[in-house]
């Protein structure tokens, strides 16, 4: 989840924004300049599931947990061997991260990577992160998330802050105050939303920005043009829906779809397969495929979101091809998938298609991973892809989930690379047409900026002259984020 902070940026955990920039003590993830690595376990399963406090009970699919006594040292050494076996950079973990100076997992795990940075100077992995396995299970199998139903566009985590409704789920608390696309927050049960640096007043900000538990009220303040709005809204599990705004636009040269895709999870396997079987009997011959917001996740959908647009012609071809570490089996290329997987749909039947030789992808830099995984796949069969918006995130890389005693860890395991060998995209894909995001008109209309640019490309190959904004933003919300992932494999 993405807190607020006095500066430096916002990171950590539910409720605990900081006033100052971080810093490293010892016991809490110091380390010692020169000194030797510690000694890697030779068999770290060994170490799986023993605990410092073991679960009782079941997994979310009613399996009990494999969980058993023991000690921090061996939550440690599991984390230490699985990361040596199987981080695609496991060579580049400095040696001067010890067990000893830390005093809980997640700053342990944290300090597991590579401090090397790529050739634009950003960190070389952006995306080493956890969740708790309870959340992790309701976010990626049921779309599940505690809050409010919103997605937030954002400039910054510092004041002056100035954030918008980006998306408002569906029979959401927010969308039940008549929250709308583009109101800007200003307070928090009274607290200056935009000006507030004290750590005492952003901790009770972040704690109505993303609440524990739900059931929890908080009273929000909104610009909405001239005026200002209250509206009182109370936390809830929100269910949300990963494909929205299906429909088709007609223009003088087709029939074009459009959707708006914001999370390659196992609920969006059968609401992809029926906003592509609605779309093709609408009789749409292009695609607008809205990816702004969609910060990845399983590659398995990506696949069949791929075929889904590329049709039969992509059959046998390669989706995506894996690159691990020296240390692991290398696997069988992804094809693009003809038949659902079994996420959500049924297991095995036949996926819908619109056979396109070109499809626009509209895009801002919180588009990720699978997403990037898509525009790649697609490329590397020769079907077009342009992309309206901005240059997108650059994760060409992945993993499978590791839980260990209820968190679930993500630790880069492999880079994919298309069916013409191309997976450098660090830096992000190149937008056809810069134009930013538009928040003044509701996703799906026509006149919002990146679809209204899209259209106007088609038709004439020409980016438009006025752009929609000048400010980068980014989204903020507590759903998957930058994410790659494969199920375990057998093959």
């Amino acid at each position: 989840m993405l807190m607020l902070s006095a500066c430096g940026g916002g990171g950590g955990s539910p409720g605990a924004a900081s006033g100052t920039s971080s810093s490293t003590s010892p016991g809490a993830g110091s380390t010692t300049p020169g000194s030797s690595a510690d000694p890697i376990p030779s068999n770290y399963q060994a170490y799986a599931n023993s605990c410092v406090a073991p679960r009782s009970g079941v997994d979310a699919e009613g399996v009990p947990f494999p969980d058993k006594q023991g000690t921090l040292q061996d939550e440690f050494k599991f984390l230490r061997g699985w990361i040596d076996s199987t981080y695609l950079w496991y060579n580049e973990v400095p040696g001067t991260v010890h067990m000893a100076d830390y005093t809980n997992t997640l700053d342990y795990f944290g300090a597991l990577k590579t401090p090397l940075t790529t050739a634009s100077g950003k960190p070389k992995d952006q995306f080493h992160f956890t969740y708790t396995t309870a959340e992790w299970d309701a976010l990626s199998n049921a779309s599940q998330d505690t809050g409010y139903g919103l997605t937030w566009s954002y400039d910054s985590t510092t004041a002056p802050r100035a954030w918008r409704a980006a998306i408002v789920e569906p029979a959401s608390p927010g969308a039940a105050a008549g929250l709308q696309r583009g109101d800007q927050l200003l307070t928090i049960d009274g607290y200056d939303f935009v000006n507030a640096a004290d750590k005492a007043t952003l901790a009770k900000i972040n704690a109505g920005l993303t609440p524990a538990h739900a059931g929890e009220q908080h009273v929000f303040t909104f610009q909405r043009g001239s005026a200002q709005i209250n509206l009182t809204m109370t936390s809830a599990v929100v269910t949300t829906t990963p494909v929205k705004n299906v429909k088709v636009i007609d223009t003088p040269t087709g029939r074009v779809g459009y959707l708006s895709f914001e999370d390659h999870n196992a609920v969006s396997e059968q609401q992809l397969v029926n906003a592509f079987s609605s779309l093709k009997s609408q009789g749409a011959t292009d695609l607008v495929l809205d990816m702004r917001y969609n910060g990845g996740g399983l590659l398995y959908v990506a696949s069949e979101l791929a075929y889904m647009i590329a049709g039969p012609a992509s059959n046998g071809k390669t989706f995506e091809q894996e690159r691990f570490n020296d240390k692991t089996q290398t696997y069988a290329p992804i094809q693009f998938m003809s038949t659902a997987y079994g996420f959500s749909a049924a297991k095995g039947a036949a996926l819908p298609y619109l056979g396109l030789k070109h499809v626009t992808v509209l895009s801002t830099a919180d588009t990720c991973s699978a997403s990037e995984a898509v525009i790649n796949g697609l490329r590397g069969i020769d079907v077009q892809v342009d992309i309206i918006g901005a240059q997108t995130c650059g994760k060409p890389y992945g993993f499978t989930p590791q839980d260990n005693c209820g968190t679930t860890y993500f630790a880069i395991q492999f880079q994919g690379v298309n069916a013409k060998g191309f997976g450098d995209f660090a830096d992000g894909f190149a937008p056809t047409c810069s134009v930013s995001d538009d928040l003044s008109h509701a996703l799906g209309d026509s006149a919002e900026g990146l679809l209204a640019a899209a259209l106007a490309y088609r038709t004439n190959n020409s980016c438009p002259a006025v752009r929609t904004g000048t400010v980068q933003r980014r989204i903020a919300r507590s759903a998957l984020r930058q994410i790659a992932i494969l199920p375990p494999r057998t093959d």
